[in-house]
């Protein structure tokens, strides 16, 4: 698990609150506590918003010293700083996910994920040729395709972990994503049958959303919700469009979404239904 630093996202974001929560218990201002600092006016308010993109260790020591830290705040804010610069892969794939993105991030250290795309399979249960249909008709170059194939590939290996951190996944998906054409018939059926093959894992929840059960709750929606192991990590949403995908933390609005999930989910089949309709796609796909 080196290589996936497993926590390191959450680590940052962890502490960057840790940090305010000392600044603010200390009865300092960001100016003072900057000036005490010697930094200039401005980074200790971008540390404070996660707007770091490695904290430095010095500056981790820094903080501890002016706010009074007790030795086991000390030491719980170390950690952190060196779990938050461990070496995570999707930083070699800033050119597909964005530059500081840390979509890729968060859901690589959720303990639960929960989707919804209305019109097509959500990334993680994609097949390769399903991945190659969709980047075909995009207005990328063809290098740029090879590499957001293998981000996306890359991306799924979370579920097939096996110590302990595969996040439990939610997803609802719908008729819509699997009545198109593409690829070949056994592509189809193919993609069709590893939807089969995730739904019968313990670790994951895979909800069907037929079109002869009419409209339902969320049909423009298009949602990432990620959980993290510890409860005072706070949720993260994210919206996924064309062109985009667009964080949300504020409370009411992650509040919000996590309630509209839950009626989309709702309304869909259950697993052992969705399992069932799966296979009897994958037998009947022309």
């Amino acid at each position: 698990m080196a290589d996936d630093a497993y926590g390191s996202i959450v680590a940052k974001r962890r502490l960057s609150r840790r940090v305010t929560g000392l600044r603010m218990r200390a009865g300092m201002s960001l100016n003072e506590a900057s000036d005490k600092l010697g930094w200039s006016r401005g980074r200790l308010d971008r540390y404070e918003r996660n707007e770091w993109r490695l904290p430095d260790a010095s500056h981790v020591r820094d903080l501890a010293r002016i706010f009074e830290a007790t030795e086991a705040e000390r030491a719980e804010l170390e950690d952190l700083g060196r779990l938050a610069c461990e070496r995570v892969w999707w930083r070699a794939y800033e050119d597909v996910f964005g530059k500081g993105h840390e979509f890729a991030g968060f859901e690589n250290d959720a303990a639960r994920i929960s989707v919804y795309m209305p019109l097509v399979l959500p990334g993680l249960l994609q097949t390769r040729s399903y991945i190659e249909a969709l980047l075909a008709v995009g207005p990328w170059d063809q290098a740029w395709r090879d590499r957001a194939l293998e981000a996306r590939l890359r991306r799924q290996q979370i579920l097939d972990r096996a110590d302990g951190t595969a996040p439990r996944l939610v997803a609802v998906i719908t008729e819509a994503a699997l009545a198109y054409k593409w690829g070949t018939p056994g592509q189809r059926r193919a993609q069709i049958a590893h939807l089969a093959e995730l739904a019968g894992r313990p670790s994951a929840e895979i909800r069907l959303l037929r079109f002869e059960d009419g409209p339902h709750p969320g049909m423009s929606s298009l949602i990432n919700i990620f959980d993290f192991p510890d409860d005072t990590d706070p949720s993260v949403v994210y919206l996924e469009n064309d062109t985009g995908i667009t964080e949300l933390t504020r409370p009411d609005e992650v509040t919000a979404y996590k309630t509209t999930f839950t009626r989309i989910r709702d309304a869909a089949l259950t697993p052992t239904a969705t399992r069932t309709h799966l296979h009897h796609l994958a037998e009947t796909q022309e």
